[in-house]
């Protein structure tokens, strides 16, 4: 028995690239994003989806809107797909950032750096994979899409392929893409990553 999760990062917003916006409030989706949103709708539509699971945050729930319409079912928000909690980087332009050793030490350490106040990746991988185990124990035999951020994403995606927390670096997980994953009493397998259902779309 094997249950297979779309994986799918946030469509994009106004600041996307310019600020480290973690879990801040009030950060919705551009036109560009609705966009992709509604790309993402059309990608998915076909895929016999069981449920979908979106992280708390505006920018996934409103990416998971038109999927959920699209399929007749509702956005079930599952807190283990939220962002990495960033603690005081929360909202500080990448510019910023730049000049902060932690922030240095985090993009060459991240598994043993800890955002002040925040969690580590560590931990946010922890929670997401016990999320996914959980919707596993819960839909069985399932096609599920879950909406939630690069960062997490690529940390489940990281655990599936057997590298190390940091390994997350080495590929990329883009605005509004999907990737698929298996997970049975097995492990898990890697089917597809940052799949682009659209053209136009911005790293």
């Amino acid at each position: 028995m094997t249950t297979t999760f779309f994986l799918v990062r946030h469509a994009a917003h106004d600041r996307l690239g310019r600020v480290l916006c973690g879990r801040m409030p009030g950060v919705t989706l551009g036109r560009e994003g609705k966009a992709q949103a509604a790309s993402l709708a059309e990608r998915l539509a076909g895929e016999g989806l069981a449920a979908i699971y979106a992280s708390p945050l505006e920018r996934a729930q409103e990416t998971a809107a038109p999927v959920a319409a699209r399929a007749g079912l509702p956005v079930e928000t599952l807190p283990a797909l939220n962002e990495i909690d960033f603690g005081a980087w929360t909202g500080r332009s990448f510019d910023d950032l730049h000049g902060d050793s932690t922030w240095t030490g985090w993009n060459q350490a991240r598994h043993v750096t800890r955002p002040p106040g925040g969690e580590t990746i560590l931990e946010a991988q922890g929670r997401a994979m016990r999320g996914l185990e959980d919707l596993r124990a819960r839909h069985g035999e399932a096609r599920l899409a879950l909406v939630s951020h690069a960062d997490v994403i690529k940390l489940v995606i990281a655990h599936a392929l057997g590298l190390g927390a940091d390994g997350m670096q080495r590929f990329e997980v883009g605005p509004a893409s999907v990737s698929v994953l298996v997970l049975g009493a097995w492990g898990a397998k890697v089917e597809s990553l940052n799949e682009r259902a659209f053209l136009g779309i911005h790293a």
